[in-house]
């Protein structure tokens, strides 16, 4: 049996790697949506991620090989479902 390398990325491959509570890894990223420093939204191969903090920074950023790196205070790491209203969430965080 041979291994498709061509195959995009699955569910299975997604993964969160927080170092304390400064530094995290995300893997399975597809898009970035939206960020500034207190809040970045992405949609990844596991459904929408937001991060919460404060002086977050994007380190690098690879859609091609789904790979984000998040520098700054991290207060939260939340999957929003996709059957909520975004609005209010959003707003509030966002707004």
């Amino acid at each position: 049996m041979t291994k498709d390398y061509h195959q995009p990325i699955s569910a299975a491959e997604h993964r969160l790697e927080l170092a304390g509570r400064e530094t995290l890894t995300v893997s399975g990223v597809e898009d970035v949506d939206r960020f500034d420093e207190t809040g970045i939204i992405m949609s990844t191969s596991a459904g929408t991620l937001v991060i919460t903090g404060e002086n977050l920074h994007i380190g690098k950023l690879s859609l091609d090989g789904g790979e984000l790196h998040v520098d700054g205070r991290i207060d939260s790491v939340s999957y929003e479902d996709e059957g909520r209203s975004r609005g209010g969430f959003f707003s509030r965080l966002f707004g």
